[in-house]
């Protein structure tokens, strides 16, 4: 059979040291077939053109002068060559056939031999080559193909830890940290890190890194411009480039070859993700896509994250209104209540001297003022209901607090009630506005309650004062100044935490609806703020508040 001009590759390398021998093996058989041959006569030779000619086949005379063809056989076997040797040989040699076998002889050709069985041994040798050959290619994609899935395998697992995290995780640094890992493991790359844009000042601030040097100069969460990424975020667009053109950009002094995604939120770019390596091997389309996989996951977080401090503030403003309406109506049942304290005495007071007019059987009553009488009873029995019947009201909501308007308006509400009792009150106010963070209102009932304590606790002739000012660490710092009774140390300690004991002889002074000084202390607390007393020399005590300003 004559082999067809379909397979020119296949090399023949014919060691025979006749040279008619090889030249009918080697120009008349081979040739003719399509096979590509090479001659030479000993075995030495043979050997170092094995080596550089690579044959798929070789075909040695077995009795070679030198090296013989079994020496021909152990000599390629200890170079690791696996080129399959034909041995040829005269008859009357199938016993030396037979030991070439054992040595690795793949086939033989008793010589004289014809054409056909030439064609014939060696396209049964090379059907073995390149069925050995396909197997070791097949065998060679198999192992590819299986490290292709295993790598997909990683970046699925990897792409999904990260979605994961951004579906788990509210903490947005070990978010990005997740994100780099993942981009890094992916794209196979040495470096990254993630960027954020800044809106005030629109440059773009390192959020997270992965791999970076320490002389790197840039720290996360301040300014960075790498010199590329910020035209990324311009154009909208990914871009892979390594090389000489990155050499036109400072990020080459950290790798050759880079891959910056932008991440972007209804098609606004607010962030780069950038990937590096230290050698010039571009990254590919697919390592692309998978960084942009991770993009939007990032886009994710920060959506969400947005979200979750939107949420967090709404419950935060929620609940903060939710406990100053409680508080609200804490100081209105106070205040209720005290009132309530306040009316039964002097109902009580003018019920029964109302009763003792009407039974007074010597008072020569008319009957309209016997009527007018006792229209007045009922008035002061309503009355007395009334003051009963008080129950809570809504809570109090009020306005940012000017400090110095609520201290202005508490002195000018007790300033009439001093005179009768031989008081002063001096009041040292700034001429501008102090604005605390407080509600108004519930601070206006913590000034008025400190300030109407500190004065019916006041000695007779004696003069208290009442100063806001703002204090060099920027607080609002509100002072009671008055002289009263000598309170001892641990009197002063616990002055706001429960309620002191009046005076009686003080007890009728000013008006006494107003919330106790623990419930001052509460206001003053809830707002971040801080009250105490403290003790001056000749019987003068101290109230103190301090308040954040407003910014």
């Amino acid at each position: 059979m004559i082999k067809n001009m379909t397979a020119p590759r296949d090399r023949i390398l014919i060691v025979e040291n006749d040279p008619v021998i090889s030249d009918t093996l080697g120009r008349q058989i081979l040739s003719a077939a399509g096979y590509q041959y090479l001659v030479v006569s000993d075995g030495s030779s043979a050997i170092n053109r094995a080596l550089q000619y690579a044959p798929d086949a070789i075909i040695a005379e077995l009795n070679l002068p030198g090296l013989t063809g079994k020496d021909l056989l152990v000599a390629l076997a200890s170079q690791g060559l696996e080129i399959p040797v034909i041995l040829l040989a005269a008859k009357g040699q199938e016993a030396d056939i037979v030991q070439t076998f054992r040595l690795g002889a793949s086939d033989y050709l008793t010589w004289p031999a014809r054409e056909p069985e030439v064609i014939n041994v060696v396209e049964r040798v090379l059907k073995q080559v390149h069925e050995r050959r396909e197997r070791e290619r097949l065998t060679r994609q198999l192992h590819n193909t299986n490290q292709e899935l295993q790598q997909r395998v990683r970046e699925l697992t990897a792409i999904f830890s990260v979605g994961k995290a951004v579906t788990s995780v509210t903490d947005q640094a070990q978010v990005f940290e997740k994100i780099l890992e993942g981009a890094t493991h992916v794209t196979q790359a040495e470096l990254g890190w993630f960027m954020l844009r800044d809106e005030p000042s629109k440059a773009y601030v390192l959020a997270a890194g992965r791999n970076l040097p320490a002389s790197l100069p840039v720290q996360v969460g301040r300014p960075w411009d790498d010199g590329i990424s910020s035209l990324v975020g311009l154009s909208g667009e990914s871009l892979s480039i390594h090389g000489e053109p990155l050499k036109r950009f400072k990020i080459a002094a950290l790798g050759q070859s880079a891959l910056i995604v932008p991440v972007k939120v209804q098609k606004q770019a607010i962030g780069l993700l950038v990937m590096m390596r230290k050698q010039p091997i571009p990254f590919t389309a697919s390592d692309q896509h998978l960084l942009e996989a991770l993009a939007d996951y990032a886009a994710i977080s920060l959506v969400n994250s947005r979200l979750f401090r939107k949420a967090e503030d709404r419950a935060r403003i929620q609940q903060t209104t939710a406990e100053i309406a409680q508080l609200g109506e804490k100081v209105n049942n106070a205040l209720l209540l005290s009132l309530r304290q306040e009316l039964r005495g002097p109902m009580e007071l003018a019920r029964n001297g109302m009763d003792y007019l009407t039974k007074d059987i010597t008072a020569r009553w008319t009957p309209d003022q016997r009527q007018a009488l006792s229209t007045i009873q009922d008035q002061i029995a309503y009355t007395s209901r009334l003051a009963e019947s008080l129950q809570t009201t809504e809570g109090l909501h009020g306005s940012p607090a000017n400090l110095t308007e609520i201290a202005r308006a508490a002195a000018n509400r007790l300033q009439p009630f001093c005179a009768p009792y031989n008081l002063s009150l001096a009041v040292n106010l700034p001429a501008e506005a102090l604005n605390v963070q407080a509600d108004a209102a519930l601070l206006a009932q913590a000034v008025n309650g400190l300030l109407n304590y500190a004065l019916r606790e006041s000695t007779s002739g004696s003069q208290a004062g009442l100063r806001v000012e703002r204090t060099p660490e920027g607080l609002a710092h509100l002072s009671i100044q008055f002289i009263g009774p000598s309170f001892d140390t641990n009197t002063l300690t616990r002055i706001f935490n429960t309620a002191p004991l009046n005076d009686p002889n003080r007890s009728r002074r000013f008006f006494s609806a107003v919330i106790s000084l623990p419930l001052v202390k509460e206001i003053v607390l809830k707002f971040n703020g801080k009250i105490w007393a403290d003790r001056q020399p000749g019987q003068t005590t101290v109230f103190h508040m301090l308040l954040p300003v407003s910014q």
